[in-house]
């Protein structure tokens, strides 16, 4: 009997220290990131390669990364190197690696598929973003408050509902402190191009604007504005250095925590494919300090509209909002589902340009 006991416990013995053996160790991890722009840009991509830098402090895993990435056939294989790096979790940054993303989490389901700014899942694909929206409405508040012309360039790199949802917030928060205030959209129909940017925020000086907002990945709009003598609001990261003449403040993203939490759960192998979607009490989104360019009295009308966005006493897209029409968009007593913001394409009444 006690020799069947003794290897009873032999055998248990065994199979804990395989058990054991099986345990991911961060260090044995490696997460890949794809990338849209350059990690230099100042902006976008650089707020997401401060993320994957924050990941690799807090958790010690490798990553590996690839910038300034197309958004076509392009990304798909440079997920298939990643994955023959030994990438078991990928992070794909920019909305048009949707498509490619969602083809090869089908074809390597032991991978977990991380898509930003999308709106598709499956098993092993999740999306995620964050309601930066919350933060262009305190912007708006900044740019309202400082137009004397009361007509605001904003920069805009594609009509799709996250750019065109972030327009509406910026007018809507300006409107809220000034009525008369006016949003002249231009479209560049890129993501990244300073030159290109700084020539579309200049157009909209030359038309009246004396305050320049951007969905843009750098600097070159509120440069623009530095050089006329107009006044800034930034994007994706505090962004004063660059324009330390017409920066007042910027909508910004704290992307390290998100990355730790997901890449711990994969590690933890508790992994479940969901549609993320946070906003300022989760800290994913901010609004930048407000520098000395931003108008008096800015600072308080932005703490009051803050807490009460973060009470839930403040809803960013609750009626009564009028389309460009004039016609009722969102009645009043209502507000929009989330999946009408995600899908939004039409703009509030203020808002000079088209969705096309």
């Amino acid at each position: 009997m006690k020799k069947v006991l003794s290897l009873v416990l032999a055998v248990v013995l065994v199979l804990s220290l395989a058990a054991c053996d099986k345990v991911t160790k961060p260090e044995d991890v490696t997460v890949g990131f794809i990338f849209v722009g350059p990690i230099g840009d100042g902006g976008w991509t650089y707020a997401h390669n401060e993320g994957r830098l924050y990941l690799e402090q807090e958790l010690g895993v490798k990553t590996i990364y690839k910038e300034s990435v197309l958004e076509d056939q392009t990304v798909e294989q440079e997920m298939r190197n990643m994955i023959d790096q030994g990438a078991t979790i990928i992070f794909a940054t920019s909305f048009g690696y949707m498509d490619y993303m969602e083809k090869l989490s089908s074809e390597f389901p032991d991978v977990a598929f991380y898509h930003c700014s999308g709106y598709k899942t499956t098993d092993n694909m999740s999306n995620y973003f964050g309601r930066i929206y919350e933060a262009r409405y305190l912007s708006g508040i900044v740019a309202a408050m400082k137009t004397e012309t009361n007509k605001i360039g904003y920069v805009a790199a594609f009509p799709i509902p996250e750019v065109i949802r972030g327009i509406n917030a910026f007018t809507l928060g300006a409107q809220s402190v000034n009525p008369d205030v006016e949003v002249e959209v231009v479209w560049t129909s890129t993501w990244y191009d300073p030159a290109k940017e700084k020539d579309a925020a200049i157009a909209l000086l030359d038309g009246g604007a004396d305050v320049i907002a951007q969905h843009q990945d750098t600097a070159g709009p509120q440069q623009a504005a530095e050089e006329r003598g107009a006044y800034s609001i930034g994007y994706n990261t505090d962004m004063s250095a660059m324009a330390p003449g017409s920066y007042m403040t910027a909508p910004i993203w704290n992307w390290g925590p998100y990355y730790v939490e997901q890449v711990q759960s994969v590690i933890d192998e508790a992994f479940v494919s969901t549609s993320y979607w946070g906003g300022m009490n989760d800290g994913i989104v901010e609004l930048a300090p407000l520098t000395a360019n931003a108008p008096e009295g800015a600072q308080a009308a932005v703490d009051t509209a803050k807490a009460a966005i973060l009470d839930g006493s403040l809803v960013v897209f609750a009626g009564p909002i009028m389309n460009q029409a004039g016609e009722v968009a969102v009645a009043d007593g209502a507000s929009m589902a989330d999946g009408d913001m995600l899908g939004m394409m039409w703009f509030v009444k203020g808002v000079i340009g088209s969705v096309e």
